[in-house]
């Protein structure tokens, strides 16, 4: 649960491990609806896809920007809400940006993180 929902100002830190024999992993920043930002770094297609959920549909992918992460790696991952994007650092360097296509950002009050990784500490 994110108390409050979102705002700019807002961080939320991921720690964990990526399995060693890792395909992907997701972390989803939701609402009742839908998901607000998906963050989907894929390791057979070397890529991170960006996107969003709504009414059941998602938008265009976002996959610029690299791959910042490896197989087998420990990391920390930092989302930073922005009153019109979202900044993700990894490892303390910015990755990605992500403009808002859901604005209402105090709706946005589940995080999920699921797939291939080990958690090993989350602050929201």
């Amino acid at each position: 649960m994110i108390n409050g929902g979102l705002q700019p100002g807002k961080c939320i830190t991921i720690e964990g491990v990526i399995n060693p024999q890792a395909s992907r992993f997701v972390i989803n920043l939701r609402h009742r609806s839908g998901i607000a930002f998906h963050y989907n770094p894929r390791f057979d297609d070397n890529f991170v896809v960006r996107n969003t959920l709504t009414l059941e549909k998602w938008g265009p992918e976002e996959r610029s920007g690299g791959m910042p992460f490896y197989k087998g790696q420990t990391f920390q991952i930092i989302i930073s809400c922005n009153p019109y994007h979202y900044n993700v650092f990894v490892n303390g360097i910015q990755a990605h940006t992500y403009n808002h296509r859901f604005t209402n950002l105090g709706e946005i009050d589940i995080l999920e993180v699921s797939g291939d990784l080990s958690l090993i500490g989350l602050n929201v």
